[in-house]
């Protein structure tokens, strides 16, 4: 996570910032202090992170709609009176098993697809965000031993997302405050002084407790995401299997996480590619919470995300690979994003360009006449 650096109008560097003086650690500590309850950090990483959970969470529903009964429904094998046992051993507690009428469950099933939608668009988001909580953690708990374990992490990331302030870009909620300033600025105001500064001291209120909330969550979602990286490692450490370079035979030999068992066979062919993978695996997992504080941490990223896609293929767990690879998102910085939704314009500009049959306008170069040379 990184925040948004404020620059000087003349130049790089912050305003009150001396390069050549240390700072001495009160300053320091006052500094970040000032970040966490004045300025919001990892705007675009927490958009981010509301698209790509509301993206995986809505299409999870869709490709199980021809399943729900069978999972979540009447028809399930786990039938309420079960999870209702289960939550009186837990504490847990789900809108799926106030009623099991039918006409009930499609009635959820509809609002979770509506809710999870919204929560992508980022309509409303302070609301959405909390129904989507609901929505997942009433689904999880309603069959938790039917799914695949993706959702484990979703769960999760939902619950943190409660918190943080995840509609402040590329959201309907963003756009709808930019229409707002700007017809704001053409109105003259009309209120009275005192009631102007209670109107700004409340503001100023409520913008510490939402950077307060908002970096709080960013900062619990970035050590979750380390913890399970370096627990999966450590645990793997352990394992004989792991040791020898052996585990990555045994996972692609397995029935049950054979999607493609021709692909699986090709790739278990080659014995010194897959014990370099269980060592790489095992280093990555371990490491990964120590490379987050330098520019070490865009390999790794890198190879995770490779990682992470070869077990969305190989194993056929995309739900689970898609919700660490949205989690690692959170550790890239808002520049990048920044310059990656410049990108994405660029390519827009140039693909309706393109399809509209325009050809760029070349201005004329005009060059100056040159003297004629001289016979002597």
């Amino acid at each position: 996570m990184e925040t948004e650096q404020p620059r000087s109008p003349h130049g790089s560097i912050p305003e009150g910032v001396d390069g050549g003086t240390p700072r001495r650690a009160p300053d320091r500590i006052g500094d970040l202090l000032t970040v966490l309850t004045e300025r919001p950090v990892s705007l675009y990483a927490a958009a981010v992170l509301r698209i790509g959970y509301g993206f995986l969470y809505l299409a999870f529903l869709l490709r199980e709609f021809p399943h729900r009964d069978e999972i979540w429904g009447p028809g399930s094998p786990w039938t309420p009176e079960l999870a209702g046992q289960l939550f009186d051993q837990t504490g847990w507690a789900g809108i799926l098993t106030l009623s099991d009428s039918r006409p009930y469950f499609e009635a959820c099933y509809a609002a979770a697809l509506i809710t999870s939608a919204l929560f992508l668009l980022g309509w409303r988001t302070r609301v959405m965000s909390v129904l989507f909580a609901v929505m997942v953690a009433s689904f999880h708990a309603r069959a938790i031993f039917m799914t695949d374990g993706g959702d484990n992490l979703i769960l999760l990331m939902a619950m943190y997302l409660v918190l943080t302030a995840c509609g402040r870009r590329w959201s309907l909620d963003a756009r709808r405050a930019r229409l707002r300033a700007s017809a704001g600025k053409a109105k003259s105001g009309s209120a009275g002084l005192d009631a102007g500064e209670l109107r700004h001291q409340l503001g100023a209120s409520r913008r510490t407790l939402t950077a307060v909330l908002h970096n709080c969550g960013m900062f619990v979602i970035a050590a979750q995401v380390c913890f399970l990286y370096g627990s999966a490692g450590l645990y793997k450490v352990q394992g004989g299997s792991w040791g020898n370079g052996t585990a990555l035979h045994y996972v692609l030999n397995l029935d049950l996480f054979r999607p493609w068992p021709e692909l699986s066979l090709l790739a278990d062919e080659h014995d010194v590619l897959i014990t370099v993978a269980c060592y790489l695996t095992v280093l990555l997992q371990v490491a990964f919470p120590f490379v987050l504080f330098g520019r070490l941490k865009y390999p790794v990223l890198t190879m995770l995300l490779g990682m992470h896609l070869g077990i969305a293929v190989l194993m056929g767990l995309p739900l689970f690979s898609g919700a660490m690879i949205v989690a690692d998102a959170v550790f890239l910085p808002d520049g990048f994003y920044r310059s990656l939704g410049q990108l994405l314009r660029r390519i827009g500009r140039s693909a309706h360009v393109g399809e509209a049959g325009v050809t760029p306008r070349v201005e004329p170069v005009l060059v100056p006449p040159q003297p004629a040379p001289s016979s002597h």
